[in-house]
Formats: C-alpha cells, structure tokens, sequence
C-alpha cells in the first residue's frame, strides 16, 4: 500500500497525515506543538519547527512513503546565514511591529501601485514589511543575511538537503511574500529594492517551482528517505487544496485568524488592500481576505464566561435578539489594517446577559469574514457554495450564525484538517504527474453537510457592527 504523507506547519504546531495512495483514506495523523506566541511581539526559531515536525513524524510510526508536501504558515520571515542558521527568530504571519515599515513602503510606492505590481497592498503580515523592520532596527544582524525564505521552505528544503544550495519555494508561499507578482510569475526586485537597494537579491531567494515540479528527494535519514519531495506551499492554498475548493465557491476558515478565499481562473488586485490577490497551488489565482481575530475570540469571552465548547454554544444560541455588539479587533486587526486596534464592545444594558454576551462575540466574528465575503464578491464570481473549515468552524453557534446571515448555501467541510489534507493532494498529484481535481476526486474531497439555519435572522446584525467599525478609531 503506496503511501503518502501531508504536513502543516501552523503557528501553533506541526501536524503529520499519512493517507493511502489510491484511496486516500488515513493511515495515521500526529502532531507536536511550536512555541507559543503572543501578538504583536510573535517569534519562533525555525529550528523548533523542524524538530516538532521530527516528533510528529516519529509518532505517526516514521512511515515509507511515496511523496511528501509541506503547507507552512504564510508570510513568515526566515533570515538565515551563510550556514543555514538563522541570524533572528523567524517573525510571523501576525507579528506587528513592522506596522511602521509597512506604512513607509506604502509611502514609497502607492497602494494602487503595489495592487498593480504584485496583486496586494503589504501591511505589517506581509514579508518584505519584516525585511525592512529587520534591517531598519537589527543592521549588524541585516549584514549576515544570505537567504530568505518562508516557514514551509524551511522545512521543504532541510527535508531536500537544499537549504543554503538550490532552495526552492513555489508560486502560492511566494504571492504573499510582497515581492513576487502573482500577475508575472516573477520576483519584483525593483519593490526590495526599497528595502535595501545593495543587496544582491537573486542569489538570496528561492527558486520558485511550478504547481507539476519536484523540489527534489527527501534527503533526511529519518523521514521520507528517497521520497518524492512536492513543491509545498502556503497554508490557505493547501487549505483550498484540501476542502476540494472550486471556481464559484468561497471557503470561510475560522480558525486563530480567519481567512476568505475563493479560486479565480484570471490575477485579482484591490488597492484599497483588503483583498490579497494571492496565487494558488495549481496555476490559478486565490483571492483571498484575512482577520487576525477569529476563533481566539470566542476562546477569549468563553474563559471569561467559564464555559467549555459546548456550553459556549449553548448560551449563544439562547440570547436574546438585539444585545452588545463586539468588535473583535483583540490583538490588532490586518483587515482593516489597524495593527494597534483593540477590541471595543457597544451596547451594554445592566441587563445584559451571558448569552448575549457569548452571542456578541460569535456575532463579531462572522460579521468580519462576511465583510471578507462582500469584498470577494466585489473582484470574482462567487455562485456556489461557501464552505467552513478550520477548528472555529466546529462550532454550532457559528455555523448557525454564518448560514443565518448569508445569502448562500453553507457547508461544512469534511475536511478536518485541511491544511495536512491539501498539501498530501499535492503531493500525490506531483508524484503521479495528474492534475490535482483528479486526486481531490479520487479520494471524495470537497463534500460536507449543509448548515440549515435554525435560528431566526436578526436583521440588524451586520448594520450594528459596520456603525461601530466604522466610527471606531483605528486604534481601536
């Protein structure tokens, strides 16, 4: 029994799936967690990425398999020397102390300008943001940087051998670097230019491999030795690969941040930023909207009510219309960009109660990655479903929310773990050289069960939480 494996390289862990070949069924799954961190200050050594994701692998029986593909969280910058170390912990995806940079660079060239160059306006998630807060604030440790590259390269290409020689990275990581055009396939050495105009940026950066290449053989005595290595990618494009997303479908994943994303045959770029225009991992497009604030919060108010999952639910479900609203934006906000904002709540009676409050929060929540859908609905055609995903999307109150609130059919995914799930797609579709429909297909990806509301619509919802977004101050 050929098999295969996928990795997810998250903020918060790596998890292993192993599936069979043809049918796709798994064969085994673990995971090991990653540091801790808490934004705006969130670093991790690239190192402990590597060896959580030794112990998942030893866990799932340090397996034989055929091929193997990693999706990493996005954005990440890893700086690494000449020997492969890294010169600072990597800075991730929802470390904000390069706001600053981010609003210098949007100086230098205009947000429509940068929409036009490589499909998004950066704020402080986007890579090029951290390269020029490292070099701003690090210049001794700046000196030492000979390459750069994302959290699933990392891995990628310590499983290749190629760390320092021949590094590779793809097409999807690449389009939320802030210097790769998703619209030319190509690097925008003019853009980190701006960050430091004498380097020589060629030989610093990975290659970037097509959705069919190879990155090579797995190197590693331990893991995958001899295995087919597949490009990887980023997190959402794996997602979209593992929930068997297609054209005209949008997915909703709520998990610690929230994402909105849909597959589009043609490049998308929205200079207001609130859209970035992302490639995917098949040679399409995935536009794509991303909250900081997600899950986390409705964790964050249930500690506060002292409620388990199920008991959170509960109490949302039973409020009564009208309550507080809840303006999510807890550790900073990417969309809108307000990295200093914090959360605020409005309408607060004596008689407010637990199940408002617990209510106020999933409410928040989906009404910011509904906007999110809005401004999708905006760059390309959405007539299909919208499908939920990721570990917020568990749970009942939000489903029954989100579907309540939308004007389309909602599914929750089958996917469990997507991310795992859609890099193993990849893999598998590198492996035998097919396009990745015909994996998906195979192995019955991209079903669900339909959400049918049972909640009563509260029609003012969404018009109570864009009066309090829109007159709050972007510091919250």
């Amino acid at each position: 029994m050929p098999l295969i494996a996928g990795v997810d390289s998250s903020t918060q862990s790596t998890k292993v799936e192993i599936r069979d070949q043809e049918t796709g069924a798994v064969v085994a799954s673990a995971s090991a967690p990653h540091p801790a961190v808490m934004a705006p200050l969130s670093e991790q050594d690239p190192a402990s990425w590597w060896t959580a994701f030794e112990h998942a692998w030893a866990q799932v029986g340090s397996p034989n398999v055929a091929a193997i593909s990693v999706g990493g969280q996005q954005h990440g910058m890893v700086a690494l020397d000449a020997d492969g170390v890294a010169v600072h912990p990597a800075k991730l995806w929802n470390d904000t102390e390069s706001a600053d940079d981010a609003d210098r660079l949007t100086g230098l060239v205009s947000p429509a300008d940068w929409a036009a160059a490589i499909g998004s306006v950066p704020v402080a998630a986007f890579t090029v943001t951290k390269l020029a807060w490292l070099a701003r604030t690090h210049a001794d440790v700046w000196s030492r940087v000979r390459h750069v590259m994302l959290p699933h390269d990392y891995i990628t290409n310590r499983l290749t051998g190629q760390l320092t020689t021949g590094s590779t990275t793809d097409r999807g990581d690449a389009s939320g670097t802030g210097y790769w055009s998703p619209a030319e396939g190509k690097y925008r050495i003019d853009l980190l230019d701006l960050v430091d105009s004498s380097r020589e940026w060629e030989s610093m950066l990975p290659r970037v491999l097509g959705p069919m290449d190879h990155a090579g053989h797995s190197a590693v005595a331990s893991i995958a030795t001899g295995a087919v290595v597949a490009p990887g990618t980023g997190d959402n494009m794996a997602g979209a690969l593992g929930v068997g997303l297609r054209p005209g479908d949008a997915v909703i994943s709520i998990g610690t941040s929230g994402t909105v994303y849909a597959v589009s045959n043609t490049s998308t770029s929205d200079p207001s930023g609130a859209v970035a225009g992302f490639a995917d991992a098949t040679g399409r497009f995935l536009p794509l909207v991303c909250t900081s604030n997600a899950a986390k919060v409705v964790d964050a108010v249930g500690r506060l009510l002292s409620t388990d999952h199920a008991e959170f639910d509960r109490l949302a479900l039973a409020a009564s219309p009208e309550g507080p609203t809840l303006l999510p934006y807890f550790d900073g906000e990417r969309t809108p960009n307000r990295p200093n904002a914090r959360g605020v709540i409005a309408g607060l009676r004596t008689d407010v109660t637990r199940e408002q409050f617990a209510r106020a929060a999933v409410d928040g929540v989906a009404c910011g990655l509904l906007d999110g859908l809005d401004a999708l609905r905006a760059l390309t055609v959405l007539d299909g479903r919208v499908m939920l995903t990721g570990g917020g999307a568990r749970s009942q109150a939000m489903q029954q929310v989100v579907a309540s609130l939308t004007d389309a059919p909602v599914v929750l995914s089958s996917a469990d773990e997507a991310v795992a799930t859609g890099a193993a797609v990849q893999a598998c579709a590198v492996l035998e050289q097919v396009a990745h429909s015909v994996i998906q297909d195979r192995w019955g990806l991209g079903s669900g069960a339909e959400v049918n509301p049972a909640i009563t619509p509260d029609t003012t919802t969404r018009a109570r939480y864009a009066a309090l977004r829109d007159r709050s101050s972007s510091d919250g």
